[in-house]
């Protein structure tokens, strides 16, 4: 029987992982910058695990996590191409799921209105409703992006789920800042604001490495 362990990445493997898989397995607009998720890492507030099954890399997981350490955000969740088709992702939610005892996951929504494009947004978010998460009852626009918002973990009350995945940001950026681009929920009827992608504070757009 397979074994998979999940092993913290040291800063120079996260910084490998985001050129060799991260830049091709999500596109422009989800993609957080190298520059953020290295600046989370020396804050302590980012985990970045690598999947490792009978010794041979298989996926990886990016966590944010809020300043409490009370639950953790899923950034980013890949299979390796080479490795896919296997189940390795839902045997990797399963690890993460007894290392955190609350995740949040969000799923761009699909609205793009290119059936294939919504069809395949759909199957991600049906993929983790598979895996032990449920869709929460509010949405998010982060940066322009609109995505449903996914949980796994004991809590019912979903607006203490909304107040611990805010924390995640306003721990993060500032009031002004989230005002802006966060919106975080966003609330019935309530337009997506434009935005470039990830902008930073004082106005500038990260860099993409």
């Amino acid at each position: 029987m397979t074994k998979m362990e999940l092993r913290m990445m040291e800063k120079e493997r996260l910084a490998a992982l985001y050129q060799e898989a991260i830049a091709g397995d999500f596109p422009a607009t989800e993609r957080k910058p190298l520059s953020a998720m290295l600046k989370l890492y020396d804050m302590g507030r980012y985990d970045a695990l690598l999947a490792v099954e009978d010794g041979e890399p298989v996926g990886y997981a990016l966590m944010w996590l809020p300043e409490s350490r009370e639950g953790a955000l899923l950034e980013y969740l890949g299979v390796f191409r080479e490795k896919r088709n296997s189940g390795a992702g839902g045997r990797i939610l399963a690890l993460l799921g007894g290392r955190y005892p609350q995740i949040f996951g969000e799923a761009e929504s699909p609205v793009s209105g290119e059936p294939a494009e919504d069809d395949l947004r759909q199957r991600r978010i049906g993929f983790y409703l598979r895996n032990g998460f449920r869709e929460l009852s509010y949405e998010c626009a982060l940066f322009g992006v609109r995505f449903r918002c996914l949980y796994r973990g004991p809590e019912q009350d979903d607006g203490k789920v909304l107040a611990l995945h805010r924390s995640v940001y306003s721990g993060y950026f500032s009031p002004a800042h989230m005002e802006r681009y966060i919106q975080l929920p966003l609330r019935p009827g309530e337009e997506v604001r434009p935005a470039p992608r990830w902008l930073e504070e004082g106005g500038e757009e990260a860099e993409f490495s």
